[in-house]
């Protein structure tokens, strides 16, 4: 892949599609990769169900190119189940069933929501499962030549991992005591700005260890141009040290053309180009 790409989160835009009409809605945009959160109710869904989504991104003609593993009830709150004790025969089973899709599509990038801090359970407990269920990932990723990355996130007052250095210490947990190296910080910069972190000095002292970006804007988590977020600055530090992986459209539509902020020409293959996100919204001619 030469250069960074887009590929457009369908979990969070098009939603108003059934799932298997959205990555056609994305090709149909101009844009020929997509990302999901896990896409189904269940850790572990029927076949028919999983083969019927591998089809439509087959036949929309786009990458898949990454998949959170099953993080729980995400309407209700929950934000992983990885470092769950109870869960982890489910979380382990879940793993399977997304490497297989991964497999069949060529992603190689699969999303490990860490899990919010249950109570009555030792947080230290549940660091240690979580590294034990990280290592297990990593290593059934490792088999097909993919990642995992570790996020994260706002919003979620439970979630214990909140800069780039919260995630950064469990990679380098799991590495000492698994011997895992495929494991990756996911740089959301909508995440890391709301949460107060520098996101600049966390992109430049950890750009080689990051395996995905992902943008929106804040405060409203919409689209680039409607926030104060300052993403062409945050983009052109990874673009400056040959960051050639995929960019996440992640964010909120607020309008019918929810793209109109980005040319069609650079939706594409090696199509990043920082001052798309440095042109406020609905001033550039298409």
């Amino acid at each position: 892949m030469a250069g960074a790409t887009y590929t457009v989160n369908c979990s969070i835009l098009f939603t108003d599609l059934p799932v298997p009409d959205r990555p056609g809605a994305a090709r149909a945009a101009g844009f020929e990769a997509v990302e999901f959160w896990w896409p189904f109710a269940e850790a572990t869904p029927p076949e028919p169900d999983v083969k019927a989504f591998v089809r439509a991104i087959e036949q929309a003609g786009v990458q898949l190119s990454g998949l959170n593993f099953f993080a729980g009830h995400m309407a209700g709150g929950d934000r992983g189940i990885l470092s769950d004790p109870a869960l982890t025969t489910e979380f382990r089973d879940n793993v399977q069933v997304a490497i297989g899709i991964a497999d069949s599509l060529g992603t190689r990038a699969l999303n490990a929501l860490y899990g919010n801090r249950i109570e009555g359970i030792a947080p230290a407990e549940q660091d240690q499962v979580a590294a034990e269920n990280l290592a297990y990932a990593a290593q059934a990723a490792e088999r097909i030549g993919a990642t995992v990355l570790i996020e994260p996130v706002s919003g979620a007052p439970r979630y214990p991992l909140e800069t780039a250095a919260d995630a950064v210490r469990v990679i380098d947990r799991v590495h000492a005591e698994s011997g895992a190296t495929n494991l990756r910080l996911l740089a959301d910069v909508y995440h890391l700005f709301v949460n107060n972190d520098d996101v600049a000095a966390a992109l430049l002292s950890n750009y080689e260890r990051i395996g995905h970006v992902q943008v929106a804007d804040a405060p409203g988590r919409g689209e680039p141009g409607t926030g104060e977020v300052p993403l062409g600055d945050y983009l052109a530090i990874l673009l400056g040290r040959d960051y050639s992986g995929y960019i996440g459209l992640e964010y909120r539509p607020s309008r019918p053309d929810t793209f109109d902020w980005l040319p069609r020409d650079e939706r594409g293959r090696g199509g990043v180009n920082v001052e798309s996100l440095r042109t406020p919204t609905g001033t550039r001619n298409q």
